[in-house]
């Protein structure tokens, strides 16, 4: 139900559902699902529902390999496969055979082949001799990075439950309010007629005993102490109606 003083957007849910009662009656959820339904059917997406956002730019993070590999996959072409050229020694060819400046090239090109295999197994040596540390600091960190989030996560869960209570204390707060007016609003309805009753019978009374209004008329008309005694009785739970009729309307 929406407020009709408040802010554009603003919703006000009159709903109390830890306090409500009648959630499990028979054909109320049967009554949520058609009330549910019935908007549904109300609702008739358009295909251009969508047409308030922008378009969409897809290429916003592609760098130029991401994009030549998205082109070769579009054209259907081969993956290039990887080159092992430099890692061959070819010999000189047929006619370079005594050639000194082709022998040089190979002989150049087998140096630095011995020097990138001695770089290689300088490196797995000290992977060998420091990689299992780096390995457990990581796999520590990562560790650490766990139970961070699983704290987090205990913290997030926490505040959930913590404001579930509080909305559940200030619902069934709320609703002992209600129910206590309700039960007082009763309570002033029923007094309410009672005396709106007592000052009807009153009246009828009056009316019907040919318009006695105090003492003196009571004399002059009705001489007999019965009589009187009557009048002064009713008199008396009057104002005490007249009283309680006060004191009850400015509770």
């Amino acid at each position: 139900m929406a407020g009709t003083g408040l802010v554009a957007g603003e919703v006000v849910v009159d709903a109390l559902p830890y306090f409500d009662q009648g959630y499990e009656a028979p054909g109320v959820r049967e009554a949520a699902a058609a009330l549910v339904e019935e908007e549904t059917r109300r609702y008739r997406p358009t295909k251009n529902y969508l047409s308030y956002l922008t378009a969409p730019d897809y290429s916003a993070f592609e760098t130029d390999i991401m994009r030549n590999e998205f082109e070769r996959l579009a054209a259907r072409q081969p993956i290039e496969l990887l080159s092992m050229k430099r890692y061959e020694l070819p010999a000189p060819s047929s006619g370079q055979k005594n050639d000194i400046t082709a022998w040089q090239e190979c002989v150049n090109n087998s140096m630095a082949q011995l020097e990138h295999q001695a770089v290689r197994i300088e490196n797995l040596e000290l992977m060998s001799q420091h990689g299992c540390n780096a390995w457990k600091v990581y796999n520590e960190n990562l560790v650490h990075m766990i139970e961070h989030a699983q704290k987090e996560l205990q913290k997030l869960r926490k505040h959930i439950q913590d404001l579930n209570w509080q909305r559940k204390n200030m619902q069934l707060t709320a609703g002992s309010k209600l129910r206590e007016m309700e039960s007082k609003h009763k309570s002033t309805k029923t007094k309410r007629m009672r005396n709106e009753t007592t000052a009807r019978n009153w009246r009828r009374w009056n009316a019907n005993g040919r318009g006695v209004t105090d003492l003196t008329d009571a004399k002059k008309l009705n001489p007999k102490p019965t009589v009187r005694k009557q009048n002064m009785k009713v008199k008396k739970q009057f104002c005490c109606t007249l009283y309680t009729c006060t004191l009850e309307l400015k509770v």
